[in-house]
């Protein structure tokens, strides 16, 4: 059963737990206007216990560098809690951003939640990211 955390005029974001996986579905534009509300979500669902997360891109029509940079803390967070984190469905123009700024091969990307999810999380869901 999908639930709202955000909702707002120029952003939806909800989640569903599946499979092991937290699936937060975000629905609108990712940037410097709507960017925090990512932020928001994602420590909303950690301080519930939520730590293997599935950022669902399916309906975000774009994604600036700003929206990056949301993405890139929660992300943060995320390790922190010994967490992981999957991507879902990024557009060609979203995944440009994230390969411009060298962080393609720090995420695993997949077609859809259904792709993302088939698997329980593992302990190892962040061993590509960056240390520093």
């Amino acid at each position: 059963m999908r639930t709202n955390i955000i909702r707002s005029e120029r952003m939806v974001v909800s989640f569903d737990v599946v499979n092991g996986w937290t699936v937060l579905e975000v629905d609108g534009e990712i940037d410097v206007h709507t960017s925090p509300r990512i932020r928001e979500a994602v420590i909303k669902l950690l301080d519930e216990g939520h730590r293997h997360l599935v950022l669902d891109l399916c309906f975000v029509p774009f994604l600036d560098s700003v929206g990056l940079g949301a993405v890139v803390a929660s992300t943060k967070r995320v390790r922190e809690h010994g967490g992981s984190l999957r991507i879902t469905c990024p557009s060609g123009r979203s995944r440009k951003v994230f390969e411009i700024s060298g962080l393609h091969d720090a995420y695993e990307f997949y077609d859809s939640p259904e792709d993302a999810t088939l698997y329980a999380p593992s302990v190892d869901g962040l061993v590509h990211w960056p240390d520093h």
